[in-house]
C-alpha cells in the first residue's frame, strides 16, 4: 500500500513528428471521427484461463492450467496468512516469515535462490500483503520436480532449519527494507492512511511490514509457533500453470506434498467495513517539493457486489487519462500537477483513495475543496455512458496483455490463485470481468452514493522537516552473527535432479522497408491478441540540448497535448475507446514512442499513433501547465535519494562535456523554465524524424498486414530541415577517485553509488564481463548482496553491473544501507571487488551456477511479447544479429572460468571508483573520513550537476 508518487506529466502517453505544426488545438466540434472500436464483449471473450483443480488428502488445493507456448511451468503457492492475521504485538510476522522461508529448509539448507538460480528460474520472488503470503517461480519443465521439492520442503520441513542466527539475519534485512521505504519522499503516508481509515485493533489497521519494535521482540519460539499455526497444506493453494497437465500435476503433487500433515486452519478475522464517525483531517510535514492531498474511504472488498462499480468510479474520477480530476485540476484550473483515484479491493474490505499532487505555489486547501466538489458532483450525477465504456475498454484491454505470462507478479497463475484463495473460485476472474462489463452509469452512481457520501480520512503533506518518529531510530550496535551453513537433515528423500532443459525457441525476426524508407523489424507472437509497436529514434538523452537540458523531456511531455484534429482531452478519450496505450520514453541513446493495443483495434490505433507522429500542435496554451508539471518533477527529484543519484552521477562519471552527462533526470530547472514552443518544435524536427527511426513490432497479426497498415498510416512522412548530430569524442582521462557526499539531513539510510569508467562500449562483446559479474554484483546471490544483505544485514539489497550504452559501458554499484553502516559498507564493497579481481576470483561453484542459470532461464526470460520486443531493440542498438538469443546458449557453454575471470579483471580496478553517498552528513561524514579518500560535501537542494575532476 506504499504510495508511488510519479510526476510523469504527459510523458507516459505521447508521440512525435516533424511537421510544421498548428498553433492551437481544435474545438470539439471540428474533431474528426475515429474508427469504431471492437465491442467490449469481444475483448472479454479473449480472456480465458481454462483450469482444473483437485485437493490432496491433507487439504492442499491444486489448480492446473495448461499452456504449451513455452517449455516452462509457473509454480505459485499462496498461503492463507497475511498481516490481517497478526495479533497485537506481532505486527510484521507474516512478512518476516516470508523472508525466513527463503533461507533454507531441513532438506534444502541454505539460500533458496541458490538451487532455483541453477535450474534457471525466472519471475522468482515472494510477497506478503494483508490477505496472503505467496511464493512463486517460473521454471523449465525439466526442473519442475526440483521446484516442487523445494516448495514442499519449506511447507513441511522448515522449523528445524530456523536458527537464532537466521532469525536475526532476516530481521535486520526486513528492518532495512522498512528504512528504505520510509526514506522516500511521502514514505510515511501509507502508515497514516491505514491509521486514519481503520480503527485501532482492526485486522487491516496496521502495515504489512509491521513495527520495528515488534520485530525486535520476535523470539525464535514465536516464529516457529507462527509457522505451525499458519503454513499447513490445508491453508495453501498451489497453482501450476504452463507446460503441464492434470495427470502430471496430480502425480507430482502427491509425490512431494502428500506426506505433509495438515495444520490448524486459518480463520479469517472479523473485519467489517468501518464507518468513520466523522470526517477527519490531518497535516504532516515531509521532505518533499510539492504538497500532497490524499483522501480515503473505507469501502467493501472484492467479493462485494459493489466492487466492480467502485472500480469504474475510481477510473472515471482519476484513473483514465481523461479523468474528471485530470480535466478539472491538471488541465482545467491547473492547481495540481498529478491526480489519481484508486480502488484497492482486499478480500474482506477495501479502500477508495484519491490524491492530488499540488502545484508548489498553490494552497493545498484549495485543491482539497475542489476534490470534495468533484466527488460531490459525481455522487449527484454519476458518470456518463461514454466514461463507463472507455473505462471498460481500457481496463479489459490491459488485462488481456497482463495475462500473457503464466506466472510472476500478475500472470495467469496469479488470477487463478487469487480467485481460489479470496473467493473460493479459481475462475472468479470471469465473474469480475462480467461484473465490470455489466456496469452502467446508474449502477456506478448508486455505489458512489452509498460509499463515497460517507465520512473520509484526509491527509495533507506539506514541505518541511519531518517530525521525529520512533521507526527512524537506528538500533544500538550489536554483534553480527552469520547464519552457519548446515547440512541437509535427510528427513525425506533427497532433492531430485534436473532433466534436460529444452532449447530457447526465440521467434523468427523479419525485416522490411516501409514505403517511406523506415525500417520495420517484426516478430510474430500469437499468445494474446495484442500488438505492441515501438518507433525508436536515434536520439536519447545524448541528443538533449547542452545548454537547455530538459528540452527532450519537455518535447515528449508536450507531444500528446494536441494534433491538427484532436486536443489533449479528445486525444485521451479516443485512445481509451480503443483500449490503446501510448508511451514515450528515452534512454541515453534512443527516444521511443510506443503503443500497445488490442489487435482487433489495430487499424484505428495506427491512425491515432500516426497522427501523433505527423501532426502534434505543441499548443502554446498548454505549455505553461506542462512546464509547471516538469518543474515540479525536477524539484521532486532533488528530494528523492534515487532522483538525486540520477542527477549527480552522469556528469561525475563521464565529465560535464560528454553527451551522456546530459542524462540528468528531467533536466535543468532554469532551462526548462525558459523553454519556448519554438525550442520544442526545433528539437522535434531535428531528432524525431523518419531518417532516424526504426519501427519494432511484436504482434499476433502477420507481417504483411502490419506493414500494410504502417504504409497507409505513415505514407508521405518526411523529415524537415537538418537532422541533429551527436558527437562522441574519446576521452582517455580517468576521474579522480573520491567520495561525493550529498547532505540529506535525518536520512535513516544512505544511498551509495559507486561508479567506474571502464573504457568499454555497449557495442563491444560484453557477454563475458556481464556473465562474470553475475557472481559479483549482478544477481541476488552475488557476493556484494550476500555480504551486505545476508551476512551483515545492513541493506535490503545491493547490486552492481555494467550500464550499457552504445558508446560507453561504465560499472555502477548501488547500495541503500542503514546510515550508521555507510562507511563500513563502502569498505566492504571495496574488499569484495578487490578480492573478486584479485585473490578470490570466481569459483568453480559460482561459474557452474552462472552458466547453468543463464542457459536454463532463456525460455522463461522470453516468455512474453514485451521481453521479445525489448530484445529486438537491444540487438539493434548493440549491433548484434537478430538471431543473437537463438545462438547464445552455445556461447555460454563455450565459456571457461579463466576466460571470465580474465575478462572482468581487465576492466575493473577497485581503487578507481568514485563513491557518491546521499545521506545525513552529520552522521555519515565521520565514517567516510576513515576511508582514505577525499570527501566533497554538497547539500541535496543544490544538485543540478557536479563538476568532474580528472587526472
Amino acid at each position: 500500500m506504499r504510495l508511488s508518487i510519479s510526476l510523469a506529466a504527459s510523458v507516459a502517453a505521447v508521440a512525435l513528428v516533424p511537421s510544421a505544426l498548428a498553433q492551437s488545438a481544435p474545438s470539439a466540434s471540428t474533431a474528426a471521427p475515429v474508427a469504431k472500436p471492437a465491442p467490449v464483449s469481444d475483448l472479454v471473450k479473449a480472456i480465458d484461463i481454462p483450469f482444473e483443480q483437485f485437493t490432496l488428502k491433507n487439504g492442499l488445493r491444486v489448480v492446473v492450467h495448461t499452456d504449451r507456448k513455452a517449455p516452462v511451468v509457473a509454480v505459485s503457492v499462496w498461503y492463507d496468512v497475511g498481516s490481517k492475521h497478526e495479533p497485537e504485538g506481532k505486527t510484521g510476522f507474516a512478512h518476516l516469515f516470508e523472508h525466513l522461508m527463503f533461507n533454507g529448509s531441513e532438506n534444502a539448507p541454505g539460500d533458496f535462490f541458490e538451487p532455483l538460480k541453477q535450474v534457471g528460474a525466472t519471475d522468482l520472488n515472494g510477497t506478503t500483503y494483508f490477505d496472503r503470503t505467496n511464493y512463486f517461480e517460473t521454471v523449465p519443465t525439466a526442473a519442475l520436480e526440483q521446484a516442487l521439492y523445494l516448495e514442499s520442503d519449506r511447507m513441511g520441513w522448515l522449523t528445524g532449519a530456523i536458527s537464532q542466527a537466521v532469525l536475526d539475519e532476516q530481521r535486520g534485512v526486513v528492518q532495512n527494507e522498512k528504512r528504505e521505504g520510509d526514506n522516500q519522499p511521502y514514505g510515511l503516508v501509507s502508515y497514516k492512511l491505514i491509521e486514519g481509515v481503520f480503527p485501532d485493533g482492526h485486522p487491516y489497521g496496521h502495515s504489512t511490514i509491521g513495527s520495528m519494535a515488534d520485530l525486535d521482540r520476535a523470539s525464535l519460539q514465536d516464529v516457529k509457533d507462527w509457522f505451525r499455526d499458519h503454513y499447513g497444506p490445508n491453508n495453501a493453494v498451489l497453482v501450476l500453470a504452463g507446460d503441464i497437465d492434470v495427470p502430471m500435476a496430480r502425480r507430482l503433487t502427491e509425490k512431494y506434498f502428500g506426506a505433509i500433515k495438515p495444520g490448524p486452519k486459518s480463520v479469517a478475522p472479523q473485519a467489517t467495513v468501518p464507518v468513520l464517525a466523522q470526517a477527519r483531517s490531518e497535516v504532516m510535514k515531509d521532505r518533499v517539493a510539492a504538497p500532497l492531498v490524499v483522501k480515503s474511504w473505507p469501502v467493501p472488498g472484492l467479493n462485494d457486489p459493489a466492487a466492480p462499480a467502485l472500480e469504474v468510479a475510481a477510473s472515471v474520477l482519476g484513473g483514465l487519462a481523461s479523468s474528471r480530476f485530470d480535466n478539472a485540476l491538471v488541465k482545467g484550473d491547473k492547481t495540481a500537477v498529478q491526480v489519481s483515484a484508486s480502488y484497492s479491493d482486499f478480500a474482506q474490505v477495501g479502500t477508495f483513495t484519491i490524491q492530488a499532487l499540488v502545484r508548489p505555489d498553490v494552497d493545498p486547501a484549495i485543491v482539497s475543496r475542489r476534490l470534495d466538489e468533484l466527488v460531490a458532483e459525481f455522487i449527484r450525477n454519476g458518470p456518463t455512458a461514454d466514461e463507463v465504456q472507455r473505462t471498460l475498454t481500457t481496463t479489459i484491454s490491459r488485462r488481456i496483455g497482463g495475462l500473457e505470462a503464466v506466472g510472476g507478479f500478475g500472470g495467469k497463475a496469479v488470477a487463478l490463485a487469487e480467485g481460489a484463495l479470496y473467493s473460493n473460485d479459481p475462475g472468479f476472474y470471469k465473474k469480475q470481468l462480467a461484473g465490470l462489463a455489466a456496469q452502467t452509469p446508474a449502477s456506478v452512481k448508486a455505489a458512489a452514493q452509498q460509499w463515497l457520501s460517507r465520512p473520509n480520512y484526509s491527509l495533507t503533506v506539506v514541505p518541511g522537516e519531518r517530525d521525529a518518529y520512533e521507526e527512524a531510530k537506528v538500533p544500538p550496535p550489536a554483534e553480527q552473527t552469520k547464519a552457519p551453513e548446515t547440512p541437509a537433515k535427510g528427513t525425506r528423500e533427497p532433492m531430485p535432479a534436473v532433466g534436460e532443459v529444452g532449447a530457447l525457441a526465440f521467434p523468427k525476426v523479419e525485416r522490411a522497408r516501409l514505403t517511406n524508407g523506415v525500417e520495420l523489424v517484426y516478430a510474430q507472437r500469437a499468445t494474446v491478441p495484442i500488438t505492441q509497436m515501438v518507433a525508436s529514434f536515434d536520439a536519447g538523452a545524448a541528443a538533449d540540448v547542452a545548454d537547455k537540458l530538459g528540452t527532450q523531456s519537455m518535447t515528449l511531455a508536450m507531444i500528446d497535448e494536441g494534433t491538427a484534429r484532436l486536443n489533449s482531452i479528445q486525444l485521451a478519450e479516443a485512445k481509451e475507446r480503443l483500449g490503446l496505450d501510448i508511451f514515450t520514453g528515452s534512454s541515453a541513446d534512443r527516444t521511443t514512442v510506443s503503443f500497445r493495443a488490442p489487435s482487433a483495434n489495430l487499424g484505428p490505433a495506427l491512425d491515432i499513433w500516426a497522427d501523433l507522429l505527423r501532426a502534434p500542435s505543441f499548443p502554446e496554451g498548454e505549455l505553461p501547465r506542462v512546464r509547471a508539471q516538469m518543474l515540479t518533477q525536477i524539484a521532486q527529484e532533488q528530494t528523492d535519494p534515487e532522483g538525486i543519484e540520477q542527477r549527480i552521477v552522469p556528469p561525475i562519471l563521464y565529465g560535464p562535456a560528454h553527451p551522456y552527462a546530459k542524462n540528468q533526470g528531467s533536466g535543468d530547472a532554469k532551462a526548462v523554465a525558459a523553454l519556448t514552443r519554438a525550442d520544442l518544435v526545433a528539437f522535434h524536427r531535428a531528432w524525431l524524424r523518419p531518417e532516424k527511426a526504426k519501427v519494432f513490432v511484436v504482434s499476433d497479426r502477420p507481417l504483411a498486414e502490419v506493414k500494410a497498415g504502417l504504409d497507409r498510416a505513415l505514407a508521405g512522412w518526411k523529415g524537415q530541415g537538418a537532422p541533429g548530430t551527436k558527437v562522441f569524442r574519446e576521452d582517455r582521462s580517468m576521474p579522480v577517485p573520491r567520495i561525493v557526499l550529498v547532505d540529506r539531513p535525518n536520512s535513516p539510510q544512505s544511498r551509495i553509488s559507486g561508479v567506474l569508467r571502464t573504457g568499454l562500449r555497449g557495442t563491444d562483446d560484453l557477454l563475458p564481463v556481464i556473465t562474470a559479474n553475475d557472481a559479483l554484483g549482478g544477481d541476488f546471490l552475488g557476493r556484494i548482496n550476500m555480504d551486505l544483505r545476508e551476512t551483515k544485514h545492513w541493506s535490503y539489497g545491493a547490486y552492481g553491473g555494467f550500464a550499457r550504452h552504445a558508446e560507453a559501458a561504465p560499472y555502477q554499484l548501488r547500495a541503500p544501507v542503514q546510515a550508521d553502516k555507510t562507511g563500513a559498507s563502502i569498505a566492504a564493497m571495496k574488499t569484495e571487488i578487490g578480492a573478486f579481481v584479485g585473490s578470490r576470483p570466481m569459483t568453480d561453484t559460482e561459474f557452474q551456477r552462472t552458466i547453468t542459470g543463464a542457459t536454463r532461464s532463456l525460455a522463461g526470460d522470453f516468455e512474453t511479447s514485451g521481453a521479445v520486443l525489448g530484445a529486438m531493440q537491444a540487438n539493434d542498438l548493440y549491433r548484434r544479429p537478430d538471431d543473437y538469443y537463438a545462438t547464445i546458449t552455445q556461447r555460454y557453454r563455450a565459456m571457461t572460468k579463466d576466460q571470465l575471470n580474465g575478462a572482468i579483471r581487465s576492466v575493473i580496478d577497485p581503487n578507481r571508483f568514485i563513491w557518491v553517498v546521499i545521506g545525513d552528513a552529520k552522521a555519515v561524514r565521520p565514517q567516510l573520513d576513515t576511508l582514505g579518500l577525499p570527501v566533497e560535501v554538497m547539500p541535496a537542494a543544490s544538485v543540478t550537476g557536479a563538476p568532474e575532476e580528472s587526472e
